[in-house]
């Protein structure tokens, strides 16, 4: 896609494809360090379950799925290496979801990535504007969202 088409796509195109792009980088680079078998919906759950762990319920609400689908993800997640489950420390009976060693490696990577895309965001744009882009979708985030907006972040595929 040429600038002038880029130049003709109204804000809700263009916010999903620097979203796209993002992570497909991400992504892309998660894969090149051995953390291929990572989705963007893991990323959603690593940062529910960090520091402390979550709960499979906590998990399912935080991500708007099932506690089925969560229970498969962790399946695969624990079998990759990158989550266990451990007994609940207040609830013997209860398992929590926490990461293992290689689970806070990928997020160290994820952090590291993220920060060099948005860096040579700003060595494109600026420091001023990225601050003002920052600032202006965070006030039209909370307009849209009348005030009420979760703080979480959640998976829409």
């Amino acid at each position: 896609m040429n600038h002038q088409m880029l130049n003709n796509l109204d804000l809700t195109s263009l916010l999903s494809l620097s979203f796209s792009a993002s992570i497909n980088e991400l992504h892309d680079r998660l894969s090149e360090l051995g953390f291929g078998d990572i989705r963007p919906v893991h990323g959603f759950m690593f940062k529910c379950i960090t520091p402390n762990g979550a709960t499979g319920i906590e998990l399912a609400e935080y991500l708007g799925i099932t506690k089925q689908a969560v229970s498969k993800m962790v399946d695969y997640l624990e079998k990759s290496g990158y989550v266990m489950r451990q007994t609940h420390p207040t609830d013997k009976r209860g398992k929590i979801i926490v990461l293992t060693e290689r689970g806070w490696l990928v997020m160290k990577a994820k952090e590291k990535i993220i920060a060099e895309i948005e860096q040579r965001w700003i060595e494109n744009i600026g420091v001023e504007r990225m601050q003002m882009l920052k600032e202006d979708l965070t006030n039209l985030i909370h307009e849209a969202n009348e005030g009420k907006l979760s703080s979480r972040l959640r998976p829409i595929w």
